[in-house]
Formats: structure tokens, sequence, C-alpha cells
């Protein structure tokens, strides 16, 4: 073994200290909590940035299509044969026709902005974001005129499933007075909760063929979306889509549409991390003080050694363990509390606020309806790595000091 008996045996006493080196103690024991709340701070935080993106992805990538094809000015007219011609790309699992418009909806003079979709009944339900997530009316009642709204768009105005809601289309007839908003009146079939309050509250589902009368589409789609196997290789499916549209339109997919808002959810993960980096850093030079205190404290003890026979290399080991076992223990301390929060971290979450009464996590402003933690366990390795790396880092110089102590000097002052 690296370390012998005598060198682990004598580590272990140093940190058990006494009355008069109570101080030293206290500092060590700070360094510990310091070092085990980092790597907890930091696991837990990784973790929910990784469950905000994993679940935010999904949830995008399930309501909307990994690609689109757009016709390359206005709208897809005949656009059967492309359809045939895109599913057979490789890769691709389905390809579904879709009218997308704006609306207004407008109850007892209360107001608000909506997204049309319309979609075929069979795409509706073969959805599985979307027609797994019908809490109210039945995902088969979608179609024959009847359309599907969010939970909160339902919520705020008092709708149920059979009750008619009115959508006005700024895409109106043209008189000699300007032009006139269509107004259909459609009953509501289906009620569905995705779980992200963008999508819950300005989305309709509408069947293709009502949405294409709405809009004066008769014939025609918006666009085509586009389902693959694997979203995170649709880089390397765009050249085999763009050669299936072979100049017929335009292909755009997910990463393109929301490259933004992932690129800010990557920045803002790397500056967690590095802000939440020192605070173990901190610890770790509070194990550098703490050892240096230990050190001149057991100068005396230190000169007996060394004239008994214990070498610098012993000395130094001696120390090393000493302040290396406080950062090994507060990282293995945080390691296990931070698996143990993130792993019940939405049950913590509804303790704190039904005894603080307050909504720590808002829907509508987090976009989700419940704390997402997704632990990546090579993530984990490198913070427990960072933890125990600094630790040992940070008892070198005080290790180094105590071996290099002249026994001769630190009896002459004693």
């Amino acid at each position: 073994m690296i370390f012998s008996a005598f060198e682990r045996m004598v580590a272990m006493r140093y940190l058990r200290a006494r009355r008069q080196e109570g101080f030293i103690s206290v500092i060590a024991g700070f360094s510990l909590l310091g070092i085990a709340l980092g790597v907890a701070t930091l696991i837990i935080v990784m973790s929910v940035m990784n469950g905000f993106r994993a679940e935010l992805l999904g949830r995008i990538l399930g309501v909307n299509g990994h690609a689109y094809v757009y016709a390359t000015m206005g709208a897809l007219e005949d656009y059967g044969p492309l359809a045939e011609r895109v599913k057979a790309a490789p890769g691709v699992v389905a390809v579904m026709p879709y009218v997308e418009g704006q609306a207004l909806v407008s109850i007892q003079g209360v107001a608000t902005g909506v997204q049309v979709r319309g979609i075929r009944p069979e795409d509706f339900r073969t959805r599985p974001v979307v027609g797994d997530s019908v809490v109210l009316g039945d995902e088969n009642g979608f179609g024959d005129g009847g359309i599907a709204i969010g939970i909160r768009l339902a919520q705020r105005f008092g709708l149920r499933v059979g009750d008619e809601l009115t959508l006005i289309s700024p895409r109106g007839a043209t008189t000699a007075f300007g032009t006139v908003p269509r107004t259909g009146r459609f009953p509501i079939a289906a009620i569905f909760e995705v779980g992200m309050s963008e999508y819950d509250s300005n989305i309709v589902y509408m069947p293709l063929e009502t949405a294409q009368a709405f809009y004066r589409m008769p014939g025609q789609i918006t666009a085509l979306e586009v389902f693959v196997a694997d979203p995170n290789d649709i880089g390397l499916l765009r050249a085999s889509l763009g050669g299936a549209v072979a100049g017929q339109g335009r292909v755009l997919d997910w990463q393109q549409t929301n490259s933004s808002f992932f690129t800010a959810l990557q920045v803002e993960r790397n500056v967690m991390f590095l802000i939440l980096s020192l605070i173990i850093m901190v610890a770790a030079f509070n194990i550098i003080s703490s050892m240096i205190m230990l050190v001149k404290d057991k100068g005396r003890d230190i000169a007996i050694l060394r004239t008994m026979g214990a070498t610098r290399g012993m000395v130094m080991r001696i120390f090393f363990l000493s302040g290396a076992s406080i950062g090994v223990i507060g990282t293995v301390a945080g390691f296990t509390l931070g698996i143990l929060f993130c792993d019940n971290i939405e049950s913590i979450r509804q303790s704190i606020q039904s005894l603080t009464g307050t909504d720590l996590f808002n829907a509508e402003i987090y976009f989700l309806s419940h704390l997402p933690a997704k632990i990546d366990w090579r993530e984990v390795a490198q913070v427990v790595g960072m933890g125990i790396g600094l630790s040992f880092l940070a008892t070198i110089y005080p290790s180094w000091r105590a071996a290099r102590l002249d026994p001769v000097e630190a009896l002459r002052y004693e």
C-alpha cells in the first residue's frame, strides 16, 4: 500500500484535535462542509439544467416536428408525391402535412391570440406527446369539425368538452369596406395537457380539412412535418432530406429553428458550472489554511518523529493523508447528498411549497409544470474528480512544508 499503518494512525490522530487545537479542527470541519456543499450543489444544478434541456427538448420535439419542408414561396400545393419522397429518405419515420395560422379567441370581453394547427386526425392520435396527453374528452373525438385545446387555455376561459370555441381569423373576405375577419365556431372534442405552459395555453389543434376551409387554403398546406428516428442525428439527415425535396421546397430542422434557445441554455449551463466550482475552490483553500496551521502546531511532533527515524517522505505522506481525508470525506458526502436530492427533488419542492405557501416553480415562467432533474453520470464523475483533485492539490504545499521542517530548529524554539 502507498501509506503504511503507522502513517495512517498518526494522520488520523492529527485529525482528531485535542482541546488546545480545537480551532484547527473547526477550520477542518468547515473545509469538509464546504467541499460537501460545493459538490452537492454542483451535482444538483447540473442535473436540473440537464433535466430542463431534456424535458424542453422532449416537449418541443413532441409537439413540433424534427424538420419542416416549406414551399419556396407561399403554400405547398400537390404535396402528395413530395411527401412520399421525403418519407422514403433514410431515417425518416413519419411525414405529416399541416396547416398553421393565427387566430383570436374572444369570450366575454377577454381576448387572446392562439396558434391554430390543422393536422389529420390519425396524426393527432399517433403523436404521443399530444395524443397521450388528452386529460378531458376523447382523442378519438378529434375530427368531424371538433378541435382540441390546451388545459391552460380551457381554464382561462372556463371551457369544457362539448363547449363551442369561437375563433376569428385575420384572413377574411375582402370587401369595399376593407377586409372582414373570418369567424368560426368549433366544438371542443378534447383538452390536452402537454406539461409545457407555452403549448397548453396557446395551441389549438384542428382537423386538417377544417383548417384548410377556415384559412381558405383548399388543397394546400403550410408545410410538411418530418419525424426522424433520432432527432440528434438531424444534422446528418439534412442532406438526404434536401435531396428528396430536390428544389421543390426548403428544409428547416429543429436545430435551426431553436438554435438561439438551446445555445442560451448551454451558455447558462457552462457559466453555472464555472461559478459553482468556485465553492469547491474556496473549500480547498480552507484545507490549505487548516493544514498550514496544523503543521505549525505540530512542529515539535514532527521533530520528534524525524529524530526517531521517520523520513521526510513519511512526514509528507502523514500530512498529505490528513488533508486529503478531509477532501475525500467531503466529496463523498456531497456526492451522496446531491444524488439523494436529485432523486427526490420534486417531493422536496412540494414540501417547501406547502410549508412556505409560495409557488417556487411557476409553470408560466419556467415553461414546465414540474421541476426536472436528469443525472448525467459522466458529469457527476467529473465533479467528484474535481473535488478530490482540488483536495489533493490543496494538501501538497502544507505536506511539503512539514517534510522540509528542520528538527533541530523546531526543538530549539520549543
